[in-house]
């Protein structure tokens, strides 16, 4: 049996019990908190945002690849970084990295609106695409170097980066309102640390929370490839 045989015969009722498995996962074991965020990993179909022939494995606990090689997060990942940066149902949000669409439907339950940022130009397309399929509008994806941010629409309460930057990119900085966060991680593309970032009065502060693994940030301010 092929992987599409698999996935054709896995119906809709076993991907959502799936879902709620691993929901459940990430408040026992990994100590999610948010019910906020672990409603919308509740909510959001993971499995739509996966290549066909891997949705078997959409809810396993483990990245998975999307081509170029990208990959769509860990799941736990996905909610630590959402959970870390303390979303508030009007705070407009920009996500640097939008791959998949996965992250960006997951913070666009959260947030009033998404801006995400996605170097390649066929996972802005397809990430679009699958958000509006599942009835999510109020996230905006566009075809550029998120290492500038998106100054258009800036300040940003809250910045999410979905991939490894050698130092914190100044644009995104910039970009970010008093008070607001940014997650992201930051290292070499062997050892890497999530950081959060907060704008205060006084100015930048940072906070430390453990090794992490992602690809890495292409663009003026990240790696150059």
């Amino acid at each position: 049996m092929t992987s599409s045989d698999q996935n054709k015969g896995k119906d809709k009722s076993a991907f959502t019990r799936d879902r709620l498995a691993m929901v459940d996962r990430l408040r026992r074991h990994y100590h999610i908190r948010d019910e906020r965020v672990l409603d919308a990993m509740g909510r959001i179909p993971r499995h739509l945002f996966v290549p066909e022939a891997l949705r078997s494995h959409s809810y396993g606990d483990y990245p998975l690849p999307i081509d170029h090689g990208q990959t769509i997060s860990q799941h736990f990942i996905v909610a630590r970084q959402t959970e870390l940066l303390g979303v508030s149902k009007d705070d407009p949000v920009l996500e640097i990295g939008a791959g998949s669409g996965y992250q960006t439907a997951i913070l666009a339950q959260v947030a009033a609106r998404v801006f995400a940022l996605e170097r390649i130009p066929e996972f802005a397309r397809n990430a679009q695409k699958v958000i509006h399929e599942i009835g999510v509008f109020n996230a905006a994806i566009k075809c550029f170097d998120g290492t500038y941010g998106w100054n258009e629409f800036a300040p940003f309460r809250a910045i999410l980066v979905a991939a490894a930057a050698p130092e914190i990119p100044q644009p995104l900085i910039n970009q970010l309102a008093e008070g607001g966060r940014m997650v992201i991680p930051v290292g070499t593309d062997k050892e890497q640390r999530l950081i959060r970032v907060t704008r205060t009065e006084k100015g930048i502060e940072t906070e430390d929370f453990g090794a992490c693994q992602f690809v890495k940030l292409i663009g003026r301010y990240g790696w150059e490839k």
